[in-house]
């Protein structure tokens, strides 16, 4: 499993030095102001004045320092090293208190004393993990009596469907091995990432398995919500545009579920 993890971080070390460039995630326009947060997640997760929020795999802690500047009291974790060094300097320069840590998600007890009020993760993240019972039992752990869980991610029927947007080609279920790819470029830099090659491990999840992950780990489902959109990477060939900003597969593809979300009370 550790030779799966270590090449995974290693994708994720070099997409970083990619994404740090990358119109997608225009960090010039992060630092003038804007926030990388959807209208959904902000909506969902509610009023974070005042509160503490961990954020697991992080990246480079965007989305973190968003939260920030709504008023949390933010911690990010991830397993990348170029991205928590990335992290800690973007909240440096913009005087953003925030701390972050470079972790496996399963190891971050070890690293991590705090409980919090949230604890918050988000879009492509379940596919890296290939052990979802201890992924919420680290959740549990983390949060503190009334403190809530929210995650919102590709549906894993979506995550059937191949890059071209033409077949089935992966499987819905968890296998005991992970899917190996060989990934091209970067789904969030395409001229930026030419050259760019490197394997990479992913687990499937079904939605039954994320929730009885969840309940298994002692929280309290509030809610799971399904979506019939996925919001638009233009990167992405088999997703278009169908509504400012939001994006669906083509053709009788888009008929399914693309997202979800889920939240959850300890």
């Amino acid at each position: 499993m550790n030779e799966y993890v270590e090449s995974n971080r290693s994708l994720w070390n070099g997409w970083t030095r990619l994404h740090a460039h990358s119109e997608f995630y225009d960090i010039e326009g992060f630092k003038a102001g804007r926030s990388s947060l959807k209208p959904l997640e902000i909506e969902e997760v509610g009023d974070v004045r005042g509160k503490s929020l961990l954020h697991l795999q992080c990246h480079f802690g965007q989305d973190t320092l968003s939260w920030a500047r709504l008023g949390a009291r933010v911690t990010g974790a991830d397993f990348s090293d170029e991205a928590i060094n990335l992290a800690r300097a973007l909240a440096a320069e913009l005087h953003i208190p925030a701390r972050f840590f470079r972790t496996d998600i399963y190891d971050l007890p070890a690293a991590l004393d705090d409980r919090f009020d949230i604890v918050f993760t988000s879009y492509g993240v379940l596919s890296w993990l290939p052990d979802l019972d201890r992924w919420a039992e680290v959740i549990a752990h983390f949060l503190k009596p009334g403190g809530f869980f929210y995650i919102v991610d590709s549906h894993p029927i979506f995550g059937m469907v191949n890059w071209d947007g033409t077949a089935f080609e992966y499987p819905y279920f968890n296998t005991p091995e992970p899917t190996e790819l060989e990934s091209h470029g970067s789904y969030a830099a395409s001229g930026e990432a030419q050259g760019f090659s490197h394997p990479e491990y992913n687990w499937e999840h079904s939605l039954s398995d994320i929730i009885n992950a969840v309940v298994r780990a002692g929280l309290r489902l509030e809610f799971v919500h399904e979506f019939p959109f996925m919001w638009h990477i233009p990167s992405y060939p088999s997703l278009e545009e169908f509504e400012p900003g939001k994006g669906r597969l083509k053709g009788s593809f888009g008929l399914l579920p693309h997202m979800f979300s889920l939240r959850a009370v300890r």
